[in-house]
């Protein structure tokens, strides 16, 4: 008999203590107290859930009894291990004060089709539930609850839920404690707020940090059109600031899941210009492996989109479509890198960087992946995944894959300073090089023109950059004659000036032992032949004597003006066009006060902005002007290239003797 007391009293004594253990549990279940709210809070609490679809659950006077407590701080999985229904509903009893005012809901990535109620009044819509319609849910959006709702003292928050296949196979299908926050409206506002600055803050900084190294890449790309790597970093960040208006709507709404298709579009064109910009980087044509992959991984990322617009992939097929992606951020692109770094690619090194810290990510987040579906350490993998990947800093939330993103744009940038300063240190070289060829330009060319008695010579030379490709030679010769060599080398700048001053010496050298023009040319053109591939120049060399006697020879030059009119000279191959050539002597008369007037193309050849050509029409009529005015009238025209006029009058004083010949307008016959 006392045994059996005893075991009374004990039995009493632990249905107490059950009973104490889960009255605050069947009070949280029923009601949470929202009357004497000081600050937002959210409503992770135990929520009574049902599954099947019935609009009477919607009611605030339904009897829901006998639904099941879920603890929302646990996975919905445990709950429903072996069963996976399609559309859950939660119910929520909250104790409101009647006077409340502006109480208000925030809701955040809860489902891609949900309903929710307020005492049967439909407050919030996202998507379809039935039939099922996908949309977007990762906007945070305030609603004010109804007051008239409030004045009752109490009131039943319902959800209806779509959880698809897909949620199921995630960590945490179903309602999670964040998804609802309950507070004033103002409040809730300004929290949105604050979370869409912390939450996007990163994303947005790299947005703009990744135009502004676009810009600077276009404009490096217009001066170096052979840098094809700018023209991929201005185009992949281009892509990204087309879309960002988008993105800043969908922080503040839900939009239908075809927008994945636009967005998964610009993802291909990112993956496809950066995949371009690491193998410019290396030097390195696409080969066709590499364009077949790529093909691939887009037909890959457009099936993720059409899984996940259509809310009928799974998991695991959503991987699988992304694999190949995956394997060119993390195996294919670090590899190669891996290999041009060690071949002594400084920027494959820099690179190897944020291309390494990708393929890290990628690998962590896939083992969270297996770890998530193992049962019962789905839970482990949703907390490893914040600590792992989701950092807060103040009101901040940075993500590792933004972190990721803004370290990529500053390799970017360390390269391009490295390549601005090296390129600076090699123009600052090239200046001083091209102050010595001036120099040298200076001394080979004839600032001066030295006298010869009977002829009035001028000439001018003008280079379009600080040194030139035109030269030309103004020399005595035997028998008080005149010789003038005048030529023009293809190209400009210091290349152009390196092949004048050979030209230059060349032509110094052979003078000494021959004045006949057609030796000349012959001669310059055995020194240039073969030098350097497409080393050519024109030229034209004359030798004038007292008696205005005129030997010319030609090699590719344009003719000369004698008293306005175009000689008509035989035309012949460049110098150094090949090897061997002759050059025919053509003779003719200068009569006393007559002019010749030589040109180098860069003086018919202008041409104005519209495109027109100053020509040869134009340069017939200017030929009797002082050369000085021949150069102004080219420049004028719109000409940049370099520029060379000299004219040379027979004993001009003598015009005036009434013994001299009258200088003609007519070209005489050139004879041979």
């Amino acid at each position: 008999m006392l045994s059996f007391t005893l075991s009374r009293r004990l039995f009493r004594r632990l249905c107490l203590f059950v009973l104490c253990g889960l009255l605050p549990a069947l009070l949280t279940a029923q009601s949470f107290d929202a009357s004497t709210l000081h600050q937002s809070a959210d409503l992770g609490v135990t929520w009574l859930v049902n599954t099947g679809d019935n609009p009477a659950y919607a009611r605030p006077d339904f009897d829901d009894s006998r639904w099941m407590r879920v603890d929302t701080t646990r996975s919905l999985k445990d709950y429903f291990p072996s069963r996976h229904p399609s559309i859950v509903w939660y119910r929520l009893h909250l104790k409101v004060a009647p006077d409340q005012k502006g109480l208000s809901l925030e809701e955040f990535n809860l489902a891609s089709a949900f309903e929710i109620y307020v005492n049967g009044q439909r407050l919030f819509v996202n998507g379809s539930v039935a039939p099922y319609r996908p949309y977007g849910y990762s906007a945070r959006i305030v609603k004010r609850l109804p007051d008239a709702a409030l004045q009752s003292g109490s009131i039943v928050i319902a959800l209806r839920l779509y959880i698809s296949g897909q949620d199921w196979l995630g960590s945490f299908p179903g309602y999670y404690p964040y998804n609802l926050i309950i507070g004033q409206g103002s409040a809730l506002n300004d929290h949105v707020w604050l979370a869409a600055i912390g939450d996007y803050f990163v994303v947005w900084f790299q947005l703009f940090a990744g135009l502004g190294l676009g810009i600077v890449a276009l404009a490096l790309y217009t001066a170096q059109r052979g840098q094809h790597e700018y023209l991929w970093i201005f185009l992949m960040f281009l892509s990204e600031a087309i879309r960002a208006p988008f993105q800043f709507y969908g922080v503040f709404h839900n939009l239908p899941n075809r927008w994945i298709y636009f967005s998964t579009a610009f993802d291909i064109a990112a993956m496809v210009m950066q995949a371009l910009m690491f193998l410019a980087f290396l030097r390195l044509p696409p080969p066709r492996w590499l364009k077949v992959w790529l093909v691939v991984a887009a037909a890959g990322r457009f099936c993720n989109a059409w899984q996940a617009a259509s809310g009928s992939g799974t998991v695991f097929g959503m991987l699988i479509s992304l694999m190949p992606e995956l394997g060119l951020l993390a195996v294919i692109i670090p590899v190669l890198l891996i290999l041009h770094w060690r071949r002594g690619n400084r920027e494959a090194g820099i690179l190897l960087i944020p291309a390494l810290i990708v393929s890290l990510t990628i690998y962590a987040q896939l083992g969270l992946f297996i770890l998530g579906v193992i049962p019962g350490l789905s839970g482990l993998a949703l907390r490893l995944q914040n600590v792992i990947f989701n950092w807060t800093l103040g009101p901040f939330t940075i993500n590792a894959v933004n972190v990721d993103g803004c370290f990529f744009v500053l390799t970017l940038a360390v390269i391009l300073v490295l390549r601005s300063a090296r390129i600076a240190q090699h123009q600052a070289h090239i200046e001083t090089e091209l102050a010595a060829a001036r120099e040298v330009q200076k001394i080979l060319l004839p600032e001066q023109i030295e006298r010869v008695p009977g002829f009035q010579i001028e000439a001018v030379y003008e280079p379009a950059l600080q040194v030139g490709g035109d030269f030309f030679q103004i020399l005595p010769a035997a028998q008080d004659s005149l010789l003038l060599v005048v030529g023009d080398v293809a190209g400009k700048g210091l290349p152009a000036a390196m092949l004048v001053s050979v030209l230059v010496g060349a032509m110094r050298g052979v003078a000494e032992y021959t004045h006949d023009p057609a030796e000349i040319l012959a001669n310059l053109n055995q020194r240039l032949v073969g030098r350097v591939a497409g080393s050519l120049a024109t030229a034209l060399a004359v030798r004038i004597f007292p008696d205005g006697a005129v030997l010319l020879a030609n090699a590719g030059h344009l003719s000369p003006y004698l008293d306005g009119q175009e000689l008509p000279v035989a035309g012949a191959l460049p110098l150094g066009a090949q090897a061997g050539s002759r050059y025919e002597t053509a003779r003719f008369q200068l009569p006393r006060g007559s002019r010749l007037t030589f040109y180098s193309d860069g003086i018919v050849e202008a041409r104005n902005a519209f495109g027109e050509i100053f020509g040869f029409d134009r340069g017939r009529e200017i030929s009797i002007l002082p050369v000085n005015a021949i150069i102004q009238a080219a420049k004028a025209f719109g000409q940049q290239d370099d520029m060379t006029a000299i004219a040379i009058t027979r004993d001009a004083a003598a015009a005036r003797d009434p013994q001299a010949q009258p200088a003609s307008r007519v070209a005489p016959a050139l004879a041979d």
